[in-house]
């Protein structure tokens, strides 16, 4: 079962989640690169500070993911997937969503949706 929510409304989730998040970048061999970073939002972009080997693995390939677990006992993790952007050498890297979803964690036996997308409206 799916309830869609809005990109629109993400703001509000980021919100429930707090700020600490995991990057996730694919380094030249494939492999996932995953670091925590701390994740702002400025318009519709999120921001996000990054060291060399993320802002590299990011300018090569952009597609990239921002992962938010649930609080001890939650239910769902949030899954932000998005086009990542630097505008400077040092600079924080600026995510655009595309998509997003809230995962419900493995071994929960209470009833509920596994997923709850957080897409973009219909035009």
């Amino acid at each position: 079962m799916s309830v869609p929510v809005l990109l629109d409304d993400l703001k509000a989730r980021l919100d429930e989640f707090g700020s600490v998040a995991f990057l996730v970048t694919t380094n030249d061999d494939q492999s996932s690169h995953v670091v925590s970073a701390v994740v702002e939002i400025d318009g519709d972009a999120l921001v996000v500070p990054v060291g060399r080997t993320t802002r590299a693995n990011a300018s090569r390939r952009p597609t990239v993911s921002v992962l938010w677990p649930p609080d001890p006992g939650g239910a769902f993790s949030l899954i932000v997937d998005g086009t990542a952007t630097t505008s400077a050498d040092d600079g924080p890297l600026h995510v655009i969503p595309k998509g997003a979803i809230l995962h419900r964690m493995a071994g929960r036996t209470d009833e509920g949706p596994t997923c709850l997308p957080v897409s973009q409206p219909a035009v």
